[in-house]
Order: C-alpha cells, then structure tokens, then sequence
C-alpha cells in the first residue's frame, strides 16, 4: 500500500504528541495506556498504530497473553483484572460511539476504577489516539513507515 500523503503540518504534529503525553503521564499507567491504545488501533484498522504501540506495550511490560487476547478481552477471563476491562470497555464506547454517545453503565463502571482526574486523563488518551488513527487510515499510512 502507498500512502496518500505524508504531509502533517508540523504544529499539528506537536500538538496531538503534546495531548498524548500529557494523557499519558495523567493517566500514570504506560501498560495500560498502551493496552488501551492498541484496543483503539484494533477498532480502527490502523496497522501504522497498531505496530508502533504494539511494540511499546511490550517494552512498559504488557504480557504476550494480553496482547494475544486483546480482541477478544470480554471473553479473555481473568487475563485482565477488573480495571483493565473498565478501561477496555471505556475505550470501546469512546471509539464506537454506536448510538452517539457513551453509554452511562460504561462510564459508571470506569468511574468506579479511576478517580476523576484519571478518569479524564483515559478518556483524553482514548480520544488523541483515535485522532492519530484517523489520521493514518485516512492518508493511508503504513506500518512501519518513516514518513508520516
């Protein structure tokens, strides 16, 4: 596949690296910020996401199992702990936004696990990274690719 355009102004760039990091760092979990950004890259079918936060999953120590079982974690059963399924679920509703909006027993149950400045910080990440995923389907970017 050839990409459409690798032309990203560089401000934009800067400003979706900077929104991401400080969701990141808000967050507090890099495991579970990148579990969560490679369930939106899943959703998404951006294979330029999914390699690059496939391999920094491995690095902040998320387990083979987990990624193995990532499409599938409703019906993973204890592979993931009770907050990891929030965040999951709570990724899926952002990214989906089936009937337009999340629905309130997801958000419940996600408020439950993370207090709210955490709980602010995932639905950030979620939302930066499902930018970035759009941004690359949409231009048609490659895994692995130097220019983008």
């Amino acid at each position: 596949m050839t990409a459409r355009t690798t032309h990203l102004d560089d401000s934009v760039r800067g400003a979706l690296q900077s929104a991401g990091a400080a969701a990141k760092r808000g967050l507090g979990e890099p495991a579970l910020a990148e579990l969560v950004q490679v369930r939106a890259s899943q959703l998404n079918h951006c294979a330029f996401c999914l390699d690059m936060h496939l391999g920094l999953a491995r690095k902040h120590g998320v387990s083979e199992r987990q990624l193995d079982l990532l499409d599938a974690w409703e019906e993973a059963g204890d592979v993931f702990s009770e907050r990891e399924r929030a965040a999951l679920a709570l990724t899926e509703a952002v990214t989906v936004l089936t009937d337009g909006f999340v629905p309130d027993a997801v958000h419940e149950q996600a408020a439950k696990h993370f207090d709210e400045p955490r709980l602010a910080h995932l639905i950030a990440l979620i939302s930066v990274i499902n930018t970035w995923n759009r941004l690359m389907v949409s231009r048609r970017i490659p895994a692995g690719s130097a220019k983008w």
